[in-house]
This record gives C-alpha cells, sequence and structure tokens, in this order.
C-alpha cells in the first residue's frame, strides 16, 4: 500500500497571518481558498487553516526531558530539509517550544525534532530521521 496524503483542519485567529507563516515563513505552497479558509499543500499533505474564535490547548507531555505539547501535528522530512526549515525558522524570529536537536540518542527511534507554534498558538513539530527505518522502531 503507498502512503497517501493526510488532511488536516485547524482554527486560526486570522489568515492572513496564517498565509505569512505558513506560505511564508514554512514554505507551505497556497491551494484552494474562502473568505473563511485556506488550503496549504504541507509536503504533499492538505492542511486547511479554518478562521476561527478557538484557541489552543496547553496540555504537555513528558517525553525525553521535555515537555512536549498536545496536540501537535507536522510531518517527517528528509534530514537536510528538516535543517533547513530549522535554519529559516530561526532566521525568522520564531520562538521554540522545544530547540531543535537530537532526542533519543543511541536509542530506537532517534530523531531530530523541532517543536513551534503557528501565530494562532497551534502547536507543530517537525521532524527526521538519519535512519527512516526508526520511524515505529521499537527495538
Amino acid at each position: 500500500m503507498s502512503l497517501r496524503p493526510f488532511h488536516l483542519a485547524f482554527p486560526v485567529r486570522d489568515l492572513a497571518e496564517a498565509r505569512a507563516f505558513r506560505g511564508g515563513v514554512i514554505g507551505c505552497p497556497e491551494g484552494r481558498n474562502a473568505e473563511e479558509w485556506v488550503d496549504f499543500d504541507f509536503y504533499g499533505h492538505q492542511i486547511v487553516a479554518h478562521l476561527s474564535d478557538a484557541t489552543a490547548a496547553e496540555s504537555h507531555n513528558p517525553v525525553d526531558g521535555h515537555d512536549v505539547p498536545v496536540p501537535h501535528f507536522g510531518v517527517v522530512l528528509e534530514m537536510s530539509d528538516w535543517q533547513a526549515l530549522a535554519d529559516r525558522l530561526t532566521a525568522a524570529g520564531t520562538e521554540f517550544v522545544i530547540e531543535p536537536h537530537v532526542r533519543f540518542t543511541g536509542q530506537p527511534g532517534e530523531q531530530a525534532t523541532m517543536f513551534f507554534r503557528d501565530p494562532s498558538g497551534n502547536a507543530i513539530e517537525m521532524k527526521a530521521f538519519a535512519d527512516l527505518a526508526q520511524l515505529f522502531a521499537t527495538e
């Protein structure tokens, strides 16, 4: 079975902010849109920013010594693309919830990860594996 693109809709407080952050800083091309929503191509997946008064949840779980925001979403990138994005986010002055780093070092599932929030407070995790076979590794 081939991997199919996922679809995710999430709330934003301002579509212009969403366009500037997702399209400008992260580099996601814009797709269809209407007055209340806009589609983005999130590394081959369809994400949709919906204008809403809802706010992001403030919940966390401990993972490898960090408080990981829940809920969050993201995508697994190639290591070079992950580093380029980390550099772009840093250059844009993005405040990281968890700074770019490698976690689970020397363990199954070793990965590069970073967490940040969009202007509406939605938590995003971007990660990469030196060895993609470690994506679901348990041993």
